[in-house]
């Protein structure tokens, strides 16, 4: 049973929703999508916190929810171990055609007999249900707030791009799949998108990601640049760092150009989403571009008629 503290806790997890970059559930869209959106956004929201030890005082309510003892709200990999167990219970007889709550679990004996723990993974089943999703881009999801813990460099881009595939790509394909909008060239196009805003995002939150001791810039291109891991720890960006910063925007709306035209794929009220998606990264990449790349003075962040600019540019294929 849910207490109303933890719902309160997974209330104040999906209101985080309005910091985004990007438009996750407006209101312009059909009530069904936006449940549905916004349960896949507060999982992923969720996982991210987690990774990032940002539950702070609702830590021990969401660990009860998760069948932990509460001192174990502080340690990340128990709870995301915790959360994956809760996931296969999502998918325990919720995919049409498979088997009963109370048969055997083709997920193990963690997803056997009961739904999930947690409320933000029970609002997720009717989702589940409703689009036949699959457990591969949720799982995905967690793997790349495990791979957090244990890896706080990237050597290469390529490096990156792998974990941007794991931790940005399955949220897009979820996008396609709950607008039953997906085929091969729309994936592609959705990776391309969600991997350039979330490189925004880690060049955003550059000073931030430092303090947890990760580092999203590849080695190889600090090197090019002449940026040292001390000069990230300034409090403000010296001229390399600038540069550093002002490359790797470049590389990330290369990718949002690459992405933009899965905005012209489709129609209706999904396309105003898609644009906003795009629009959304064109305007944070702006933002940094208006603030000199200085990202370590604070994190640069767009107004909301930037976004609505870049947006309407994003739908009329401009950009």
């Amino acid at each position: 049973m849910v207490t109303a503290e933890e719902d309160a806790h997974a209330s104040a997890v999906l209101s985080k929703a309005k910091a985004e970059n990007f438009p996750v559930a407006p209101r312009f869209l059909p009530r069904a999508w936006r449940d549905d959106l916004m349960a896949v956004y507060g999982f992923a929201r969720l996982v991210d916190d987690i990774g990032d030890g940002d539950l702070g005082d609702s830590g021990p309510a969401h660990a009860a929810s998760l069948g932990l003892a509460p001192g174990q709200a502080d340690d990340p990999l128990a709870m995301l171990d915790a959360f994956e167990a809760d996931v296969h219970r999502v998918f325990d007889g919720a995919i049409p055609g498979g088997p009963p709550s109370d048969g055997p679990s083709p997920y193990g004996a963690a997803g056997a007999g009961h739904g999930p723990g947690h409320p933000l993974l029970r609002d997720l089943v009717p989702t589940v249900r409703r689009r036949g999703l699959t457990p591969e881009p949720f799982l995905a999801l967690i793997e790349a707030n495990r791979q957090d813990q244990k890896v706080r460099r990237y050597a290469t881009y390529a490096e990156l791009l792998a974990y941007c595939e794991l931790s940005a790509n399955p949220v897009g394909r979820l996008v396609l799949a709950i607008t039953g909008t997906m085929t091969p060239e729309r994936v592609r196009r959705s990776d391309a998108v969600c991997t350039g805003l979330q490189i925004i995002e880690h060049l955003q939150d550059v000073a931030e990601d430092l303090a947890r001791d990760r580092i999203y810039l590849p080695a190889e291109d600090m090197a090019r640049f002449r940026v040292a891991e001390t000069d990230l720890a300034a409090p403000t960006a010296n001229a390399s760092v600038r540069a550093l910063i002002a490359y790797e925007t470049e590389r990330a709306l290369g990718l949002l150009d690459e992405g933009t035209p899965l905005v012209r794929s489709v129609h209706g009220r999904l396309r105003l989403l898609l644009a906003g998606f795009t629009g959304g990264g064109r305007a944070a990449a702006s933002a940094l571009r208006a603030a000199r790349y200085d990202v370590l003075a604070g994190a640069p962040r767009a107004g909301a008629a930037v976004v609505l600019r870049e947006s309407w540019a994003s739908l009329r294929g401009e950009g």
